[in-house]
C-alpha cells in the first residue's frame, strides 16, 4: 500500500495502490479457477461498485464462466448504509441449479449483502460463494459469510477502482480514504 501516487482532489490518502490491487485480484482469480475448475460459475456483479473489480477478476480467469448483474442500494448519497436495501436491477438469468459466485466490491455493515444473499438463496442455485474486493472492520456490523476477501480495510470511507462517493471517483485507479471534508461541506 503506497501513498507514492499522485492523488486526486478529494483523496486524504490512498490505502491500496494499483499494483497491491492487481497482484491481490491475480490471487484470487487463480482460487476461483480451481475452485470451479469443470464448471461454468455464473459470476453476479453487484451494480455499480463491482464493475471494476469483476471485469479484472474475470479476466484473470481462465476457465469458461458466464456473467450477470444485479443493482441493489443501501447508500444513495450518503457515507453510511441507511439500513433500507433496494433492488434496482435483477438478474436477467435464472440461477436454479446453478453455481453462483457473488462478486461485491465492500462489505460494510453487511446488511446489503446479506439481504442480497436471502434473495438469491431463495432461487436453488446449486450453491453460492461470496468474493469481495473489500471488507471493512465494523465491530457493529451483521456475520455475513465472505468466502475470499481482497483486502481487509479500516471503517472510514473509501472511494476509487469502483467506488464511489455520489457517484464520483469510480474512475480512480486505486482504493481510497475520502477527505472528510468533501462530505462534511454538504
Amino acid at each position: 500500500m503506497s501513498d507514492g501516487e499522485p492523488r486526486a482532489a478529494g483523496v486524504a490518502r490512498i490505502l491500496i495502490d494499483d499494483e497491491a490491487l492487481r497482484r491481490r485480484i491475480a490471487e484470487l482469480a487463480r482460487a476461483l479457477d480451481e475452485e470451479y475448475q469443470g464448471d461454468v460459475p455464473l459470476l453476479v456483479g453487484v451494480l455499480n461498485g463491482a464493475v471494476t473489480f469483476m471485469t479484472d477478476l474475470m479476466r484473470g480467469m481462465t476457465i469458461p464462466l458466464e456473467i450477470d448483474f444485479m443493482a441493489v442500494s443501501s447508500y444513495g448519497a450518503a457515507t453510511q448504509s441507511s439500513g433500507v436495501v433496494r433492488i434496482l436491477k435483477d438478474l436477467d438469468q435464472e440461477i436454479e441449479g446453478r453455481r453462483v459466485v457473488v462478486v461485491e466490491d465492500i462489505v460494510d455493515s453487511g446488511l446489503t449483502l446479506q439481504y442480497l444473499l436471502d434473495v438469491l438463496e431463495r432461487r436453488n442455485p446449486r450453491d453460492i460463494r461470496v468474493v469481495a474486493l473489500l471488507k471493512k472492520e465494523k465491530p457493529n456490523a451483521i456475520e455475513v459469510n465472505v468466502d475470499q476477501i481482497g483486502f481487509t480495510i479500516p471503517d472510514e470511507f473509501v472511494i476509487g477502482y469502483g467506488l464511489d462517493y455520489a457517484g464520483k471517483y469510480r474512475n480512480l485507479p486505486y482504493v481510497a480514504v475520502l477527505d472528510p471534508c468533501i462530505y462534511a461541506a454538504e
